[in-house]
C-alpha cells in the first residue's frame, strides 16, 4: 500500500494550474529556483529514469544479452548451494545479534524505506542542497524500477520459500500463497538500492565499504529468517546494482544535476566461471 501511495505522490506533485508548460520545459531550475519549481523537475527526472531503466532492455545489443545469460547461468548454478546456507545460517540464527536482525528487517520493509527516503529527500529539497536531491531521486528512480520488477517476479516466477517446508526448486506461479514469493527477495532489492544509491556519492574507499556494510544487514538478515534462498538474495543483489547504474548513467548524460567531481564508481563485473560465481566490484 506504501508503495502505491508514494507513487501517486509522485504524480501529486506534478499536478497544478501550470503544468503543461512547465512540466515540458526541460529547462534546469536556476539556483534561485522555488520548492515548488525543484520538486517538479526532480519528479519529472524521477520518471524519466524509471521509464529510461524499463525500456533498456529494447536497446541491448549481444553483449548485454550475454550478461544476462552469464546472470540467469549463475544464479541457477548457484542453486546448488541453496540448501547448504540454509542449513548453516538456520545453524548459527541463534547467535546471531537480534538487534541486528530486527533492524534487517525494519530497513528492508517498504513504508521504513520510503519513509526514510522521503526524510533525506525533504531535506534535500527544502535546504536546496542539489546532491542530496540528486541521491533521493537515484534511490526513488532506481526503488520505483527494481520495485516493479521484484512484484512482478514474485508473482510470475512463484518460487517457495524456505520456511515453508518446500523444496527450493519448487514453484507455483501467481499462486495465491505467500509461501511462494521467494525470488526475488524485496528486502534485499529496496536495501541494495539505497546503500548503492548513497555509496556512489562517495569517493573514500572505506566510506563505500561502511555504507555496504549497513545495506548487507537487510539480505543476511532475510537469511538468518528462513524467509529466503541464498540465490534470491543474490540475484536481487545484481538486479539493484544494474538499475542504480543504469538510472546513474542517465541523469549524467542528461546532465540533470551537477556532478563537479570526474564520475567515479565501481567497476562491477559478472565472474562465472568453474570456481567463481558472484559480482565482482573493483574500486
Amino acid at each position: 500500500m506504501s508503495f502505491r501511495l508514494f507513487i501517486f505522490a509522485i504524480a501529486l506533485s506534478l499536478c497544478g494550474p501550470s503544468m503543461d508548460a512547465q512540466i515540458l520545459d526541460t529547462t534546469k531550475p536556476a539556483d534561485s529556483a522555488g520548492i515548488w519549481q525543484l520538486l517538479k523537475y526532480d519528479a519529472r527526472y524521477t520518471i524519466k529514469g524509471v521509464g529510461h531503466s524499463l525500456t533498456r532492455p529494447l536497446h541491448w545489443k549481444g553483449d548485454d544479452f550475454a550478461k544476462l545469460g552469464i546472470l540467469v547461468g549463475g544464479t541457477a548454478l548457484l542453486s546448488f548451494a541453496d540448501n547448504p546456507i540454509r542449513a548453516f545460517s538456520q545453524n548459527n540464527a541463534s547467535s546471531f545479534p537480534k538487534g541486528i536482525r530486527d533492524f534487517g528487517w525494519y530497513f528492508g520493509s517498504p513504508q521504513n524505506y520510503f519513509m526514510a527516503n522521503a526524510g533525506l529527500y525533504s531535506f534535500g529539497l527544502f535546504t536546496k542542497n542539489e546532491k542530496i536531491r540528486k541521491t533521493s531521486v537515484l534511490i526513488i528512480s532506481s526503488s520505483i524500477t527494481t520495485g516493479l520488477l521484484q512484484t512482478l517476479g514474485k508473482n510470475a516466477i512463484g518460487r517457495a520459500r524456505p520456511n515453508s517446508g518446500r523444496d527450493h526448486l519448487e514453484f507455483s506461479s501467481f499462486a495465491n500463497d505467500p509461501g511462494f514469493r521467494s525470488f526475488p527477495s524485496g528486502h534485499t532489492v529496496l536495501s541494495i538500492t539505497m546503500a548503492h544509491s548513497i555509496a556512489k556519492q562517495f569517493d573514500n574507499t572505506w566510506v563505500k565499504v561502511g555504507i555496504y556494510t549497513v545495506g548487507a544487514i537487510a539480505p543476511i538478515s532475510r537469511l538468518i529468517d528462513d524467509a529466503h534462498w541464498i540465490t534470491d538474495v543474490a540475484f536481487s543483489t545484481a538486479l539493484s546494482i544494474i538499475v542504480v547504474d543504469c538510472i546513474d548513467n542517465f541523469l549524467f548524460d542528461e546532465e540533470a544535476y551537477d556532478y563537479t567531481k570526474k564520475k567515479k564508481q565501481i567497476s562491477w563485473n559478472l565472474r562465472f566461471s568453474s570456481n567463481q560465481i558472484g559480482i565482482v566490484g573493483t574500486f
